[in-house]
């Protein structure tokens, strides 16, 4: 670092909800002034989720999965499915603050 010492700067914040929270940190000297812009982005706890599919045989079943957007970039998500009988579109885009249905369709072909 050409001699320099550096120092850290723990930052911590409580976050109240999901989203995206911007920041700017001002340090000033007697001969320098720093601005750091940060953006912290927070995850909402539950990121795993449960579908049951109750269908007669033979009948096809889609359900509408939302997925919301409350970030400050637009999200492209390619969809992977695993196992049989599961079909959905391979790529999905969420605008900034919009929420998009995901259809995931499920077409038995056994009892």
């Amino acid at each position: 670092l050409g001699g320099y010492d550096t120092v850290d700067f723990p930052i911590k914040f409580p976050p109240r909800f999901a989203g995206c929270y911007h920041c700017q940190i001002v340090l000033k000297s007697y001969c320098d002034i720093r601005v750091y812009k940060i953006e912290c982005v927070v995850n909402a706890d539950q990121a795993d989720a449960q579908l049951e599919f109750l269908t007669p045989a033979y009948q096809t079943l889609t359900q509408e999965i939302p997925i919301s957007n409350i970030s400050s970039e637009d999200w492209r998500f390619e969809a992977i499915l695993e196992g049989q009988c599961f079909h959905g579109p391979p790529v999905i885009n969420v605008p900034v603050g919009e929420t998009v249905q995901y259809p995931l369709t499920f077409k038995p072909v056994a009892e």
